[in-house]
């Protein structure tokens, strides 16, 4: 077990000597998970409010999907943005292999079904006779949609958060449309795989447990700003 102490002494070593790898891991990490969550937040949000208040034929059916993007096995969209991406392939044309910005991509499309499965349900708790009275009274389309973000801001944040988490802890897309190139593509996540691989279990430790710093970091920030402003329900005495 001592391998697992080196690896916290390591890992604090790291941070106090400002070590010039470690920061480009960390920024690179950082662009991504940033970028990835933005990206899928600004197509997936509206999409899943649409799902969650919108009443057309096959909105079950798309809800179903979102859902089951929920599963996406990592690995497999990694594989097949990878195949998109080559030089032969539609997206060749845009130079997105083994590039940050085709890790952000294949991390967006990842992130994409949390948000619109998580929006459309949180939507979709949102009182209905608040909509309808919204629409009575002359409301658009636009002004009722505005009024379910509101009213669903608490489980819309829990989305992002989620995506977040998702873009900062996943491995396979970017070992696979990156390449894991140190100091250019490598993530965080990516850079623990690397050092165990390498039989480097101390430097995996210290990155694994900067990862985890940074992931309860962002997330308790995002919690703080999920419940800012939320209204406090306090029990009245009968």
């Amino acid at each position: 077990m001592d391998f697992i102490w080196h690896g916290f002494k390591e890992a604090l070593h790291l941070i106090a000597s400002g070590d010039p790898t470690l920061k480009t891991v960390v920024r690179i990490t950082l662009r991504v998970a940033f970028f990835s969550t933005f990206w899928a937040l600004l197509i997936g949000l509206p999409i899943g409010v649409v799902l969650g208040i919108g009443r057309f034929r096959g909105r079950r059916v798309w809800l179903a999907l979102a859902n089951g993007g929920l599963g996406l096995p990592p690995v497999v969209v990694g594989l097949f943005m990878f195949l998109l991406m080559l030089n032969q392939s539609p997206l060749g044309r845009f130079h997105l292999i083994y590039t940050v910005r085709g890790v952000i991509v294949a991390q967006t499309v990842l992130a994409l079904p949390i948000v619109i499965a998580l929006s459309a349900t949180a939507v979709q708790a949102v009182d209905d006779g608040l909509l309808d009275q919204a629409r009575a009274l002359g409301a658009s389309r636009l002004a009722v949609a505005t009024l379910a973000v509101r009213e669903a801001r608490v489980g819309i944040f829990a989305a992002g958060i989620a995506a977040m988490g998702a873009t900062l802890s996943e491995v396979g897309a970017v070992v696979l449309v990156g390449g894991n190139i140190q100091g250019q593509t490598d993530t965080l996540a990516s850079a623990v795989l690397l050092a165990v691989s390498g039989g480097r279990y101390d430097e995996a430790i210290a990155y694994g447990t900067i990862l985890l710093g940074i992931i309860f970091t962002l997330a308790a920030g995002l919690t703080l700003a999920q419940y800012a402003g939320a209204p406090t329900r306090t029990l009245r005495r009968l």
